[in-house]
């Protein structure tokens, strides 16, 4: 393990009246914004990447295949139980996603992206199958990830079965995914459990929509569950987040979810330009960002997400995440661009900064790069894909994840963030 050290300078910034016209944010005037601790270039996958807590509180985690007693400083192979995938077609897929603990219940709620089909080979990353194909399963374990009751799909109460498990989704004609990473479910003030999804579109001949772009088109849609008394989830969808095919080529998907403290939740999205309906790239490379007001159902119309002055930013077509940390701030990770990308490019810098819970725009003045493209590194250097949490013991937010350059090498690294 080769540690690379880093300029360790505390940033400040003053945050009152930021976006809120004047000083109606009654804010300190230099709470401390985020630090780069460390920047530690490891041999392998650090054992975090993918790793959750367990409980409401203590620091106990899990992977699918470990477990650590200890903040994850040393593991136990350890696979949960019953095994669901014994027995199923060679082919089937089934991806969980990092645990979400339900902060009241308890529960720990596991999401998964499937797709059972036999006839295509699991060793393809992403087949085109999965536009059509792919589903959503869910697991619950009441004792911290060592054993599960279930693993079912999720179907919308009412008059929908498997092959129509939700409005408007017709397994084999179109699909419903999980995004990356940072598409984290939320538990709302009302009690639901949100987890924000992408889903195909069909277009009047029941094929999959395009525009006209050259590529799948997706919107956004909230899956929202209510916990009944067996431990499974009661499950409806909000309303379709969509987007304007003439501003995002690719449409509106791998939304990030935060819920401010008056009950607002802030939906962050990505977008794309390019494809064949922008091969110039003339349309600006925005995140995109929609509000609901009543709990997850509905939601404003998706607009560019900019600093909370007002300015916006470049990014590309990219995941981000949100974390909403303990101490009652919002952080947001990404890639910003200094010019205008194209499509998914560049991936590079990545960034961290504030949100203002008023205006629910990343405060400019908070924002730091926690690493950019070097010298050593090519222009199709990536830093994206992954997955950020809180650690529960010194309350740093720690990013375990992958330098990958497009030779298909992959540098694997782990950033250390002071809040």
């Amino acid at each position: 393990m080769k540690l690379v050290l880093v300029n360790m300078v505390i940033l400040c910034g003053c945050l009152a009246g930021i976006g809120c016209g004047g000083d109606a944010l009654a804010v300190e005037a230099a709470r401390p914004a985020l630090v780069l601790k460390e920047k530690t270039i490891l041999e392998k996958p650090s054992p975090l990447r993918g790793a959750f807590y367990v409980n409401k509180t203590g620091i106990e985690m899990m992977t699918y295949g470990a477990r650590s007693a200890d903040n994850g400083r040393t593991w136990v192979q350890q696979a949960p139980q019953p095994d669901f995938t014994t027995g199923l077609p060679e082919n089937y897929r089934r991806s969980p996603y990092p645990g979400f603990v339900d902060p009241e219940k308890g529960a720990l709620l596991t999401v998964m992206l499937a797709m059972d089909r036999e006839d295509v080979d699991r060793a393809i990353d992403e087949p085109k199958e999965t536009a059509t194909d792919s589903y959503i399963r869910y697991r619950v374990s009441l004792d911290g990830g060592k054993t599960f009751l279930f693993d079912e799909p999720v179907i919308q109460e009412g008059a929908y079965d498997f092959k129509h498990p939700l409005e408007g989704l017709y397994l084999g004609k179109n699909a419903i995914f999980l995004g990356d990473m940072g598409c984290r479910p939320i538990r709302t003030k009302q009690g639901h459990i949100i987890v924000p999804t992408q889903m195909t579109l069909l277009n009047a001949e029941g094929t999959l929509e395009t525009f006209e772009s050259g590529w799948d088109y997706y919107q956004c849609l909230m899956l929202i569950g209510t916990w009944k008394d067996d431990h499974r989830l009661s499950w409806t969808v909000s309303e379709p987040i969509p987007a304007d095919p003439e501003r995002t080529v690719r449409g509106l998907y791998e939304p990030t979810l935060a819920e401010m403290p008056d009950g607002r939740i802030l939906c962050v999205m990505r977008g794309s330009n390019g494809l064949k309906k922008d091969p110039e790239y003339r349309l600006p490379s925005h995140k995109w960002y929609c509000v609901s007001t009543d709990g997850g159902f509905h939601w404003s119309k998706p607009e560019p997400w900019r600093y909370s002055n007002g300015k916006e930013f470049f990014s590309p077509s990219s995941m981000s995440q949100i974390i909403q940390h303990s101490n009652g701030r919002y952080f947001w990770i990404g890639n910003i661009s200094p010019a205008n990308c194209q499509g998914n490019a560049p991936r590079w810098p990545l960034v961290a900064g504030e949100i203002d819970p008023r205006s629910m725009m990343l405060i400019e003045e908070s924002v730091i790069t926690l690493d950019t493209r070097g010298d050593a590194d090519s222009e199709g250097l990536q830093l994206s894909n992954f997955y950020a949490f809180e650690d529960r013991q010194s309350g740093d937010i720690h990013l375990p994840m992958q330098r990958w350059k497009p030779t298909d090498v992959y540098e694997w690294v782990l950033y250390r963030v002071g809040v």
